[in-house]
Parts: structure tokens; sequence; C-alpha cells
């Protein structure tokens, strides 16, 4: 049987992880800009055509970084784009890049965006870092419309991040199978309608519930 709850982390471990987490992406914010590795910006394209964003959706792209992901889902007009990051330096440079965008500094579950105002919620590269994952999903899925799309993905798969692991002052988790996915979304109020699971692609799209 699937896990069906994720681990409880203390709330002083959790803002212990994080400071080691932002201290490291200040220190290395300018390694995430282009050029991007061959055949990953193939692959961003494709996560985010599986967002299926609307022209005027409001769109929050979480661990957003220096901003890979920002000018593909502009391609698409949003009305609305946040950007989330626990790095004050990562984001500065999101700005420098994408005026536009609305940053955000901190944890995605502190987030006090109003409830239901997100059309479509982007976790790439990211999902291994969360610590408080229970958190970070009650407080997207409170801030996600009925319907809403959340899209959790690596365009480099799975193995890299297992090949990170030994070199990080910090754990990573692994991105799960769909039926251990399907488990913990659940509780939340998600559906798994996508998951695609290849060696250098990792997808995985889960629908909220009306109810």
């Amino acid at each position: 049987m699937p896990e069906t709850t994720f681990k409880t982390v203390s709330e002083e471990e959790v803002q212990r992880i994080n400071r080691l987490q932002r201290k490291l992406f200040d220190e290395f914010h300018r390694l995430f800009e282009p050029p991007l590795p061959e055949g990953v910006p193939e692959r961003l394209e494709k996560i985010i055509s599986h967002g299926k964003i609307v022209e005027g959706d409001t769109i929050l792209d979480v661990g957003s970084g220096t901003g890979i992901l920002i000018p593909i889902i502009k391609k698409y007009k949003p009305s609305c784009l946040y950007a989330c990051d626990l790095s004050e330096d990562m984001l500065n440079q999101l700005r420098e890049n994408y005026s536009s965008v609305k940053t955000i500094l901190g944890d995605v579950r502190d987030l006090r965006l109003p409830d239901q105002c997100i059309d479509v919620v982007f976790i790439n590269a990211c999902y291994p870092n969360i610590v408080d994952k229970a958190g970070a999903l009650s407080n997207i899925s409170r801030m996600i419309k009925p319907e809403g799309r959340l899209v959790i993905s690596h365009p480099l798969g799975k193995a890299f991040i297992s090949s990170l692991k030994n070199s990080m002052p910090f754990a990573l988790d692994d991105f799960p199978e769909k039926p251990k996915a399907s488990a913990l979304l659940k509780p939340f109020g998600f559906e798994v309608e996508t998951f695609i699971d290849e060696p250098k692609l990792y997808v995985l799209v889960a629908l909220k519930n009306r109810a």
C-alpha cells in the first residue's frame, strides 16, 4: 500500500532547512540563468503545456528561482503571474528579467493570497526541496480554484535528484510514483490527471476537486 501521509517535520526543522536553502540559492543564483542544458528548454515547454493555461488565467510559479518558466508561461497571456521563492537573490534576478511578475519572498505554505484565486500552480524542479509538504499542499489547495491544475515537474527527471543527494547540505525527497502521489494528494482535494515518468522528464498533473 502506498503511503497516504507526509512525514511530520517540526517547525524548528522547517526553519533550519529553509535557512540552508536560502543561503545556498542566494550564493549560486547565477548558475540558474540560461543557457540551459540541451533538451531542457523543449521539456520545459512540454511541462507548461500540461498546465493547459487559458488566456487571462492567474498563475503561481513555486520555487521560481530566476524565472526559467516565466517566458514560456507569458506566451499563454495570463492576467497575473506570481513567482514565489525562498531566495531573495533569485527573485532580485527574476525582477530584473521580468518586471511585470509579482514576486513573493517566502515558503509557499505561508503565502497569504486570497482563497480560490489561482488557476494553475507550477512546482517545477523544487518539489524535493519543500520541507513542509503537507503545509504547502494545504495552502495551495486553499488558493487554487476548483478544477484548477497543480503541475509538479522536473525537466531532468527523478535520476537527477538522486544524483544530487550526497552533495546537498539538506535532504532531498524523491518524486513520488503514481500510486503514492494519488494517495498523498487526495487528502488535499487533488486527483491525478496526468503522470509522466521518463528518464529525463517527470510531470504530475493533479486537478482540484469541485467539492
